[in-house]
């Protein structure tokens, strides 16, 4: 199939969406706090603001979308319950949704996913399938289980409802701190960022919009510079979050709003998510920490701008933090 083809069968989530995801899920998730650190900003030369989505239903960004999703259902599809396949937020938070929903949840999660998103999952009252630590298992794990169970498939971010949901996030942000020049938002998949962009391209076009990615996991990187998607099936970093390569609907919006998408290393990540906990207190997940890691390896990009920052999640496994 052409890439014209693709683009004739995608469903392209719009602005009004996005407004209905806000008022659909108002009753199911947190608006946000967003939080501020006098020494990282002078650390940066630049004024920081954080949103903490760590701090959300769930622990992570993804219950805007995941509640969208399936509050969004029809009673006839929300019978046969959901089901997807995830690192570990998407699933928590879809396993969230479907409880406070009252249907079946059943996730497809690499045996390699932190023990505390898979017990997350299960404390939801979701069913957890376990895979090899890839896409291409994940997916065909996952054709097993959707075929055993009709369940609606709630895709992790290549799904117009998702991104839909993830747009609220940048919603509020906008809202909650006037004149902002940037923002900065991690990238695996790409339903953020998304989000982000669908947000901002009608309220805010005037801000840049930046994608934080783990070198070790830079196929969106490398897809943005050659101008297609470059899918890496299994990549190894801390940051487990941000493993899956992007979808077209996610390419869609990187490829017509991102301004760039900037890389750190290992050791960058590590060292500010050390930061972000040892300077505000905040418990977040390697992924979340990716965005500082950008800024501070490129501080003359941001040097003295107002940048949001979109701490995604939380839900770090406390036997295995990454220093220790």
């Amino acid at each position: 199939m052409s890439a014209g083809a693709k683009q004739m069968t995608m469903t392209i989530p719009s602005f009004d969406d996005a407004q209905a995801a806000r008022a659909r899920i108002a009753d199911h998730v947190h608006v946000t706090p967003v939080m501020t650190s006098r020494f990282i900003n002078e650390l940066v030369g630049a004024e920081l603001f954080f949103k903490c989505e760590n701090l959300q239903k769930a622990g992570a960004f993804k219950a805007r979308g995941a509640s969208n999703a399936v509050f969004g259902l029809t009673e006839a599809q929300a019978a046969r319950g959901v089901a997807t396949h995830s690192s570990g937020n998407h699933g928590t938070c879809l396993a969230y949704a479907a409880g406070r929903r009252g249907i079946a949840c059943t996730v497809v999660m690499p045996h390699t996913a932190p023990q505390a998103k898979k017990d997350a999952v299960r404390g939801y009252g979701g069913r957890v399938v376990e895979c090899a630590p890839s896409t291409s298992s994940r997916e065909a794990v996952f054709a097993e289980v959707l075929a055993e169970t009709g369940a609606e498939f709630v895709h992790p971010y290549n799904d117009p409802r998702v991104i839909a949901g993830q747009a609220t996030c940048s919603m509020e942000l906008i809202a909650q701190v006037p004149g902002l020049e940037a923002v900065v938002a991690p990238i695996g998949g790409g339903g953020m960022v998304s989000g982000t962009c669908l947000a901002l391209s009608h309220l805010a076009p005037e801000v840049q919009i930046y994608a934080a990615e783990p070198k070790q996991a830079d196929d969106a990187a490398r897809s943005f510079r050659a101008g297609h998607i470059i899918a890496d099936d299994a990549p190894e970093t801390v940051a487990d979050g941000l493993k899956v390569p992007l979808k077209e609907l996610t390419w869609h919006f990187v490829q017509a709003h991102v301004t760039d998408i900037l890389t750190a290393e290992e050791d960058e990540i590590i060292d500010a998510m050390k930061l972000i906990w040892k300077r505000m207190k905040l418990v977040t997940e390697p992924s979340s920490a990716v965005p500082l890691a950008v800024i501070l390896k490129n501080r003359a990009v941001f040097a003295g701008k107002r940048v949001g920052v979109i701490v995604t999640g939380g839900n770090v496994d406390l036997d295995k933090l990454p220093w220790m």
